[in-house]
């Protein structure tokens, strides 16, 4: 959970379903709204992440008096000894940043980001969802430690693999992309792309591309087609959003095809993230060009 600089400050908040708790919830917090892109809850206002905090805890307390204690047992019994885990009233997972552990504490019924602490907290009641996951969780940490990450780095220095890799980069810098002048995409519409996701082609011209490029492009591979440079540019959020997803399979073997939901879906959610980096480096920027202005002596 974390809340937003582009948007009114809140908490991405989620809970366990039940009509009951869910009922409860509206109730407490009668300004949440429902994300359909992530799939969770958006509580406004400054203090949502505590007032979301306190509130689950009365759940807790009331929906199984005895669930933390046979958790804390449970954990006693095999413990998890680890120096990202803490244990306080609850279980406190402090790590590096992996997108795959925050999809794994997710799925981990009454988790939840503490933005006071830095951690996720997670309570006894759900040691046993915990434990599944925690080979996952772990090996996720361990890779993404500063060190971790700086060896293997080093390791693929000079290598085949970070050749090709700096040649994709490269690629991606171009901003341009194979299209067949037979099935020409239209110019200005949100289409997906088999190598960079959803995107918008702004421009097609007329020079060939070579066959060299199907590392770059597999699509290409085997294909009696013929294909053109066509310029593009990352969609807009307000684009995604009023795309309607396709209804029906699409045909890769052009490269380009209209989006279903679950692609536009991540689509929307990358152009969230981009919008609000986009907003706190306004912000950052405007704050300092008021401490520039501020230390200037007065003539």
């Amino acid at each position: 959970m974390s809340g937003q600089s582009a948007t009114p400050l809140g908490a991405y908040v989620s809970f366990p379903y039940d009509r009951e708790t869910l009922e409860q919830f509206r109730r407490e917090f009668p300004r949440a709204r429902w994300n359909d892109d992530r799939r969770n809850w958006f509580v406004p206002g400054k203090t949502a992440e505590r007032r979301f905090a306190r509130w689950m805890d009365r759940q807790l307390s009331q929906s199984d008096p005895f669930a933390d204690e046979k958790g804390k047992d449970a954990f006693e019994f095999d413990p998890i000894v680890s120096p990202y885990l803490e244990v306080a009233d609850d279980l406190r997972l402090r790590t590096p940043y992996s997108r795959t552990i925050v999809g794994e504490l997710r799925q981990i019924p009454w988790a939840h980001w503490d933005e006071d602490t830095k951690t996720w907290r997670v309570p006894f009641r759900s040691y046993d969802d915990f434990k599944k996951r925690w080979a996952t969780i772990e090996a996720a940490a361990r890779r993404n430690e500063p060190d971790a990450r700086k060896l293997r780095r080093l390791s693929l220095r000079g290598s085949f693999e970070e050749t090709q890799a700096r040649n994709k980069t490269n690629e991606r810098r171009r901003r341009r992309y194979p299209v067949p002048p037979i099935f020409p995409p239209d110019l200005g519409r949100v289409v997906s792309t088999q190598t960079y996701g959803v995107v918008v082609f702004i421009g097609i011209s007329q020079e060939i591309v070579p066959r060299n490029f199907s590392s770059f492009y597999p699509f290409m591979d085997n294909s009696l087609m013929e294909f053109v440079w066509a310029s593009w540019r990352l969609a807009t959020l307000r684009e995604l959003v009023s795309t309607w997803p396709a209804r029906v399979e699409p045909d890769h073997r052009r490269g380009w095809w209209l989006p279903n939901l679950e692609e536009l879906r991540t689509a929307r959610k990358q152009a969230r993230s981009r919008e609000r980096r986009r907003a706190i480096s306004r912000t950052h920027r405007t704050a300092e060009t008021v401490q520039r202005s501020t230390r200037q002596p007065r003539s």
